[in-house]
């Protein structure tokens, strides 16, 4: 029997469930982790100092990315369809894409990060967004389907 799996949305779901574990092993390895992600040093100071800020807002964004990942999966036909599955994923890809390309901006909001991790950063984000809208677009015609 053949699937009928969009590889392309099952790819952009790996490569949030990994931003996701990524952020979690800087919850679970400590302050050097999130130094060497760029998280800053103020984040890694707090995270030595057993303040809960770092873990809480790392905790909503592995959540977050994970959610994303899921509704990646169920685009992609590997879950059932997710409630507002099309409005869900062009956020998606539009989060993507967007964080990609205004890092000047992000760096006046959250300052004290290299300008390594803001190139690195929005590289990878930007590149995920184009894998999502590839994806999307592969299964564009099958929304109506899924009364999205």
């Amino acid at each position: 029997m053949k699937n009928h799996y969009n590889w392309t949305l099952i790819i952009a779901a790996c490569c949030s469930l990994l931003a996701a574990l990524l952020h979690l092993g800087c919850i679970w390895f400590g302050p050097s982790w999130y130094r060497t992600l760029g998280a800053g040093e103020a984040m890694a100071q707090m995270a030595a100092a057993g303040d809960l800020y770092p873990t809480s807002v790392t905790l909503i964004i592995s959540a977050i990315l994970a959610v994303w990942a899921t509704y990646a999966l169920s685009g992609a036909g590997v879950l059932p369809p997710l409630p507002f599955l099309r409005i869900a994923l062009c956020a998606i890809t539009a989060f993507y894409l967007l964080r990609g390309v205004v890092f000047e901006p992000m760096q006046v909001w959250f300052p004290g990060r290299s300008a390594s991790f803001w190139v690195w950063s929005s590289s990878i984000c930007f590149i995920i967004g184009v894998i999502h809208i590839v994806g999307l677009r592969q299964i564009w015609t099958l929304f109506p389907k899924y009364n999205s």
